[in-house]
């Protein structure tokens, strides 16, 4: 048949213009294509010459980007224009389908408008981005013109008597209002951009953000197409793949996302409520409001984008029931007699009548629905993650104010503050992403139920009434569910203390062969752990069976009701599985339901909360002026903070004389200012109602010079200086600082004296304090940060500050130098180190004062002395600075300029040493016997200096082992070998982009042989049996709906009805089966989970337990710990469910595919290309979303740990006055964070959004290919229908199916993680000797023969001991000594195998050790090490874990050990508590409990490793004693530092570089005068 424009019958009225031109409907459609043609004539030049010319000279970039007026509604209007143009195509085919002749015009025009449409907004985007508005003036010309053919259209329409009842008149009116609106928004760009008809056009400039090169994320500013679509992320996603991300790539938040603009905005709205209701500011209604009012907006656009989408939902079951329907009856429009000026046209109820039409409608509105979706989880969660922003900030701001006195008096705790911070702002965070279900959700339920109602009768309301009765049910679950959660989390903590503690004695353990009492111990509070586990697995697995068996229920109740009792009633396939659909919608909102009401009361507590730490105390709220001044001054510094600028007046590294010269002006000072800070009648406290800590305080500090304050413990010292500093609460009195002292710290300007007024000089602000506080605290930042403290890098003061605090030796054997990361996540340094780097912060700050107290307390006398003269007298004194020191030191007194003497909370005296001499004798008296014997106690400090080498010797051996494991862990690159070629870095790409297969493997094969093939083919039948419930109710359908088209066209009333009761026999039997699988497979996955993590849990601990010592000194304690806390937890929790949801979607994808193959098997054809789409769309997804997930978690943990340590260093912080520089701090690592989360959830709706559409276009196909066969090749209506129930679960699974892909790759590399410490080698505990084979009390003599023994620690690394031959006589006690580093401990270790011996042997009581089995070996032997460790538990088990001792033993292995009356004094006696670590107990006292222990095993071996080095000299002569006299039968090895100690001994070996020097007794060396170890004795005096 020739086609035609106006068609081509013979008498065709199409040419007929009688009536004159316009009255001819073709020719007005001819019309019509004019502007249509015009406009692509004249875009497509400009569009492909200009730009292509263009692009390539200039790159475009997006700072360019700037909307023009209206750009949002355009593309509204656009998008709505193309869809009612593709209305009218499909309404031109389908009247056109009537007649017999192709009237091309009647869709011809419409096809041309599609296209310009589309051009139309292409040329927009791309006039747009290149900011060049006068080429609007075409799409000007162009919307009127169409807007006058349309109307010249409508208006012959209503002359001609068409009216609503006809289609395509309504759709011409549609057009002349959106060509009219269309034309307006143009009219509009005119008018604000006046780019012509004006003399001046408006200069306009792109947002401040995009100016700035470093804004990736663009969703903000990008048109309406890419933001729904998320199409700019494309690049973003390809370049993941190609180079992992980091910070850098994601760059910088745009403005209005970031935490100050949100914390400014949620502020304002606090304000607002407290200026409303000034009675209770901070209640948690208030707080609620507050929120409300900042952030509500956008969740409202998000509920609303929810519950459009929603509706649109339910277009599909809607279709669905139409297209079966219609395809039942063969499609046949019926034929309209409508025909006006020589067309026919159709009414609406016949366009819809169209199964194809349906088709292509349902395609339509199944993409907007995804595209509201979601926009709707977009907008709720970036709300979410701008709300999370602003609460942190606004924490933190009130940490900046906390009272200290909260703090320390435990009303507020650093982990309350820090549990607020991490769980509390993201409960919030989370209810407000789960918010906008709490409207949507009663919309649909009531919709779905509407409309089942109206499919299915009185039977729909049971079915709905089955699955809202279960719903409390599934509540009930939920809530049982989180108490098992909250009972696992105790156990596993109480789990990973118990490890902890083993990890951290493990060489005691070993040494002492009792690693077998605390694994039992760990494995008994795991056995508790699974328990709980076993009732979480449980509860999730009811929760999975009642989400899958629910539908299956009321499905199965619906039908059997509907076919039995309601007679009458329509059974047809379009009915039956627009139902089915319909019961899937419905599910889904009550199984949320659950998790939003839980998120809500999680929300409402969290709030309760946070109105409750709001409205803690803050600090100095005497409401003086100065303290209002002060947080009026913070919060416009804080406001401006983004954009301070360096200051570039300031020196940035000059030398440092001249640069203390810029800083501080020289003083001069007169008689009666010379003053620093003065006290008048002062009474402090640290709690508003208790008593004064501080009274009668009446002091001044003199300006430029050093005062000491001294007294008794706990006599007020500190809180002095803290009272001084503002932190406690003032009753009375009043605190004046100089002038001098208070130059403000942000300009370095002074106020001059002239212009005060005697309150000002009250309310003077106070400068910056450099202070030290007693506990040293340090940040999480490099050696080199934590001293200069944010202050400019002076090169030469630094080298002075670090000589001063003789830090250098300790940063020698740092690793990376001071460039170490220390603080809580870096390398732990000692007491002393700590205190070192915290004083030295204080002498490198360039400010008038400095307050120290106590610097002196963990050092010895040496580095007191250094510190004293080089640091305090040279750098600060020389300076004139004004100095403040609390010290014990009395022996620094006649250093002081001034002294203030405390006693009880009072000042006992003040004034220099003389006048304390003249007028206080007893005093001076008193000091001097103190200082006398501080002089005597030089000697014993030596023990302290003998701490700080051990300090460094522990630490430079954790450092070298460390340095032998700098392989960090968690990057799992299997087997990629480190050099840097491109193949190499190809293959870490590979690597990325391959799922971990075998440790999939590895998780199932551990479930077992009988588990695995249970979980596979329950998987396999639930989902067989699922397609064969559906199959049987389209078969039962297509015979209803035939037996009764038969019975119409027999007209015979009386016939019989057609028998429901074999097809709903058939159809319950297998809906039972169905449930019951459900339950099977749900247990299954449970099951398998449970039975997994207890077996890798087990392995993992039996291999740890059992590795040799070098594998804890070489693998961080954090790495092991890890595998313990993070990575168990995901084996135990979060696989399971991850696997059962991937099993899951996955089969529903493949069933449903295979069934619509069934169906229809065309539509295998168009799956290919899909199939090839989803394959690339998830494997760049997955790479990303790995990068980003662990982005996500690595921004958080600096994030945290700022909050903890700016609890913990809150005081120092504000004596330094730099809030402002914390706040700055705190701003980028929240916003560090926040971009990486909003980056993670625009990929995860990228993904998404493609497999939405992808899915659309699986029913799109699937309805046109089964609608086809349907009608040309006898498909059944009822197949039809299960092909496009089946289509539309595509469409809702695929996303699933990928995004629990990429979970799964994630929590794949803990077991991964755990599997490679499983490869540890154990140690060989199996001996060549069996036990009947090793007498019961050997060794019984003690006697010990070392032949040629060459040891070392590790098979590859050089011998610590090399040939050394000696003999032991039974009882002898031998001393053995070196210096540091020549292989004393490595002696001591070589008698328990702790070492790899590669030559010689040792043998004891004619025994070789190598042959024992090792448990028996070290449990006959006795050690004391010289770090002493304590567990947690009673000092019995201490003792004695074994349980093996009467108490009388105990007791008397105490008193030997000095501790009987230390024990006696304890609540308990033995069964007293010890705390973890021993903290209770001062170091000296830990190491006699260690001696104690080693009393306790009566072995005839005994071996002291250094074991008196924290003892003082008086306890450690008695011990000396004790053990001569104790173990005078026994062998002693002793291994001294301090050489007297051995001088008694029977023999003496000295030992260098691994080789025995001298092996003599002790006074025949002595005589000898080129012995080394008289030399030592010497030096020892």
């Amino acid at each position: 048949m020739a086609l035609a424009f106006c068609g081509n019958e013979g008498n065709s009225t199409a040419y007929n213009v009688d009536h004159g031109v316009l009255n001819n409907g073709c020719f007005v459609d001819a019309l019509n294509v004019v502007p249509h043609v015009f406009l692509l004539f004249i875009t497509f030049p400009i569009l492909f010459i200009g730009w292509g010319s263009q692009s390539s000279k200039v790159h475009i970039h997006h700072s360019t980007w700037l909307h023009f007026p209206g750009h949002n509604l355009r593309w509204i209007l656009t998008f709505i224009l193309l869809f009612v143009l593709v209305c009218e195509i499909a309404e031109g085919i389908v009247s056109d389908g009537v007649s017999e002749s192709r009237h091309l015009h009647l869709y011809m025009p419409a096809g041309m408008a599609f296209l310009a449409a589309i051009t139309s907004v292409v040329y927009y985007h791309n006039i747009e981005t290149s900011n060049f508005p006068k080429l609007l003036i075409a799409l000007l010309f162009y919307w009127t013109l169409a807007f006058i053919t349309k109307t010249i259209k409508f208006v012959k329409f209503c002359d001609n008597g068409v009216g609503f009842s006809q289609l395509r008149f309504c759709l011409t009116g549609l057009l002349v209002v959106l060509y009219g609106m269309l034309l307006a928004v143009e009219i509009n760009v005119i008018r604000v951009r006046r780019y012509v008809f004006f003399k001046t056009p408006k200069e306009v400039k792109p947002p401040e953000d995009l100016q700035d090169l470093g804004v990736r994320f663009l969703q903000p500013f990008v048109n309406l197409l890419s933001k729904g679509t998320y199409w700019w992320m494309n690049t973003f996603i390809k370049t993941a793949h190609k180079k992992p991300i980091d910070l850098k790539t994601i760059g910088k938040l745009p403005i209005a996302m970031r935490a100050l603009t949100n914390y400014i905005r949620l502020n304002e709205a606090f304000e607002a409520q407290k200026s409303k209701r000034s009675s209770s500011p901070q209640g948690s209604r208030s707080i609620w409001r507050a929120l409300c009012c900042a952030f509500g907006r956008p969740l409202l656009l998000s509920s609303t984008f929810r519950i459009l989408a929603d509706l649109l939902g339910f277009a599909g079951p809607l279709c669905i029931s139409g297209i079966v329907h219609n395809v039942g009856k063969g499609n046949n429009t019926i034929r309209p007699q409508t025909k006006i000026l020589g067309v026919f046209f159709i009414s609406s109820q016949e366009f819809l009548s169209n199964a194809y039409v349906l088709a292509v409608l349902l395609f339509f509105a199944l993409l907007l629905q995804r595209t509201f979706l979601q926009a709707s989880y977009y907008v709720a969660i970036e709300t979410g993650i701008n709300l999370r922003g602003a609460i942190q900030t606004k924490i933190y701001n009130k940490i900046m104010q906390l009272s200290t006195s909260n703090m320390s008096m435990g009303e507020m705790t650093a982990g309350q503050i820090c549990n607020l911070v991490a769980i509390d702002t993201n409960q919030l965070m989370w209810f407000f992403f789960l918010c906008p279900n709490l409207w949507a959700m009663p919309v649909q339920i009531i919709v779905g139920v509407l409309l089942l109602y109206y499919l299915l009768g009185i039977s729909a309301l049971i079915g709905a009434a089955v699955i809202i009765v279960l719903a409390p049910v599934q509540y009930f679950v939920a809530t049982k569910l989180s108490q098992a959660q909250r009972s696992t989390l105790e156990y596993s903590n109480e789990r990973l203390k118990k490890t902890n503690e083993m990890l951290r004695g493990i060489k005691l353990l070993k040494l002492y062969a009792w690693e077998h009492i605390f694994h039992s111990s760990v494995e008994e509070t795991r056995q508790k752990e699974m328990t709980s586990l076993k009732s979480f697995a449980l509860y999730t697995s009811i929760s999975i069976f009642m989400n899958a068996a629910i539908p299956i229920a009321a499905v199965l109740i619906t039908f059997v009701v509907h076919a039995h009792l309601t007679r009458k009633a329509d059974f047809s396939p379009s009915v039956a599985f627009a139902s089915i659909s319909l019961f899937h919608i419905l599910v889904s909102p009550l199984f949320l339901l659950s998790s939003v009401v839980r998120s809500t009361v999680k929300a409402l507590v969290s709030v309760q909360k946070l109105s409750e730490f709001l409205s803690s105390e803050e600090i100095g709220e005497e409401h003086d002026k100065s303290s209002e001044l002060r947080s009026a001054d913070n919060h416009s510094k804080y406001q401006a903070v983004p954009l301070k600028v360096v200051n570039r007046k300031r020196p940035a590294r000059e030398d440092w004389n001249n640069y203390s010269s810029h800083m501080r002006r020289p003083i001069n000072i007169t008689e009666a200012d010379d003053f620093c800070v003065k006290i008048t009648n002062g009474f402090f406290t640290w709690t508003p109602e208790g008593p004064p800590a501080l009274s009668n305080i009446d002091i001044r500090i003199p300006q430029g010079q050093l005062t000491m304050i001294v007294g008794q413990v706990g006599c007020g010292k500190s809180s002095l200086l803290l009272a001084i500093l503002g932190e406690m609460q003032k009753i009375s009195g009043n605190i004046f600082w100089s002038r001098y002292c208070t130059s403000d710290s942000e300009t370095g300007e002074d106020v001059s004296p002239e212009k005060e007024s005697p309150v000002d000089m009250e309310f003077r602000k106070r400068g910056s304090v450099a202070y030290a506080s007693q506990k040293p605290w340090l940040l999480n930042a490099t050696v080199e940060e934590n001293i200069t403290f944010e202050s400019p890098f002076n090169k030469q003061r630094y080298k002075a500050v670090i000589d001063a605090c003789s830090l250098q030796p300790d940063i020698d054997i740092l690793p990376h130098g001071d460039q170490t990361q220390i603080g809580e996540r870096g390398i732990n340094l000692s007491g002393g180190q700590r205190q070192r780097i915290s004083v030295a912060r204080a002498l490198y700050q360039q400010t008038n004062v400095v307050f120290l107290d106590d610097p002196f307390s963990a050092l010895d006398i040496h580095l007191s002395d250094h510190l004293m003269q080089e640091g305090i007298l040279k750098m600060l004194q020389e300076d004139k600075r004004t100095i403040v020191l609390v010290t014990h030191k009395l022996q620094y007194l006649p250093h002081a300029d001034w002294i203030i003497a405390m006693k009880d909370g009072n000042i006992q005296r003040e004034g220099t040493l003389k006048d304390i001499h003249k007028s206080e004798t007893e005093l001076f008296e008193h000091w001097k016997t103190l200082m006398n014997r501080q002089d005597q106690e030089l000697e014993k400090e030596t023990i302290i200096e003998r701490k700080t080498v051990l300090e460094r010797t522990n630490l430079r051996r954790t450092m070298y082992s460390r340095e032998a494991l700098l392989k960090d862990d968690e990057e799992d690159e299997e087997e990629v070998t480190e050099s840097d070629d491109e193949d190499n870095l190809s293959s870490v790409l590979h690597q990325r982009a391959k799922m971990p297969w075998r440790a999939c493997g590895k998780y199932l094969s551990a479930a077992g042989i009988l588990l695995l093939p249970l979980l596979v083919l329950s998987q396999l039948l639930k989902h067989t049996v699922m397609v064969a419930i559906d199959y049987c109710l389209a078969r039962w359908t297509s015979a209803a709906i035939s037996a009764k088209t038969e019975l119409e066209l027999k007209n015979c009333s009386h016939c019989g009805d057609f028998n429901h009761s074999p097809y709903s026999k058939v159809f319950s039997i297998l809906c039972c089966l169905g449930i019951v699988l459900c339950l099977v497979t749900s247990i299954a996955v449970e099951w398998t989970g449970l039975k997994v993590t207890k077996k890798l849990h087990s392995s993992l601990l039996n291999k740890i337990i059992l590795a040799p010592m070098r594998f804890f000194e070489t693998t961080p304690l954090g790495s092991i710990l890890n595998r313990f806390s993070a990575d168990c937890n995901t084996i135990d929790q979060h696989i399971p469910a991850t696997l059962e949801c991937l099993s899951r979607s996955t089969l529903l994808c493949v069933s449903a595919l295979a069934v619509i193959s069934y169906v229809t098997p065309m539509f295998l054809i168009a799956l290919v290309p899909l199939a090839i789409m989803c394959y690339f769309i998830q494997k760049y997804f997955r790479v990303a979303s790995r990068d980003l997930q662990q982005l996500d978690d690595s921004t958080q943990l600096p994030l945290l740990s700022h909050f903890s340590e700016t609890v913990e260093g809150l005081t120092t912080i504000r004596a330094f006055r730099y809030e402002a520089k914390f706040r700055q701090k705190l701003l980028e690592y929240t916003d560090s964070n926040n971009i990486a989360s909003l980056f993670l959830t625009a990929a995860n709706r990228w993904l998404e959004v493609r497999m939405e559409y992808i899915g659309a276009c699986v029913v799109l196909i699937a309805a046109v290919t089964s609608i086809t066969s349907c009608l040309y090749s006898k498909l059944s209506s009822g197949l039809v229908g299960l092909g496009l129930t089946y289509a539309l679960m595509v469409s809702n699974y695929l996303n699933w199916m990928v995004r629990n892909l990429a979970d799964m790759e994630i929590q794949l590399g803990a077991v991964k993680r755990i599997n490679g410490l499983l490869k540890t080698e154990a140690e060989n505990y199996e001996g060549l000797l069996s036990s009947s084979q090793i007498p019961q009390n050997w060794p019984d003599r003690g006697e010990i023969q070392i032949q040629n023994l060459s040891v070392r620690y590790d098979s590859n690394l050089k011998p610590v001991l090399k040939h050394v031959n000696a003999h032991i006589c039974p009882g002898q006690k031998i001393g053995i000594c070196g210096r540091t580093g020549s292989g004393k401990s490595s002696f001591s270790l070589a008698f328990f195998r702790m070492v790899d011996t590669f030559e010689g042997r040792i043998i004891i009581d004619g025994i070789d050790i190598a042959k024992l089995p090792l448990q028996t070996l070290r449990s006959r032997l006795s050690i004391i090490l010289q770090d002493p460790i304590l567990f947690s538990g009673t000092i019995r088990f201490n003792l004695d874990p074994e349980k093996k001792c009467t108490d009388s033993m105990l007791w008397e292995a105490l008193e030997i050990a000095q501790l009987k009356h230390v024990v006696k004094a304890l609540p308990g006696g033995l069964d007293a508590i010890v705390t973890e670590g021993g903290e209770n107990f001062s170091q000296g006292q830990r190491q006699l409990f260690c001696l104690a222990r080693a009393f306790v095993r009566k072995t005839s071996i005994f071996i002291m490793d250094e074991a008196t080095a924290s003892i003082d000299m008086a306890t450690e002569n008695i011990l000396q004693k004790v053990v001569m006299t104790a173990f005078a039968d026994r062998t002693v090895v002793t291994i001294a530092h301090r050489v007297h100690t051995i001088l008694n001994a029977d023999l003496v070996i000295v030992m260098k570089r691994g080789v025995i020097l001298e092996y003599d007794k002790p006074e025949v060396l002595l005589e000898q005068d080129d012995s080394v170890f008289a030399s030592f004795v010497q030096a020892d005096k």
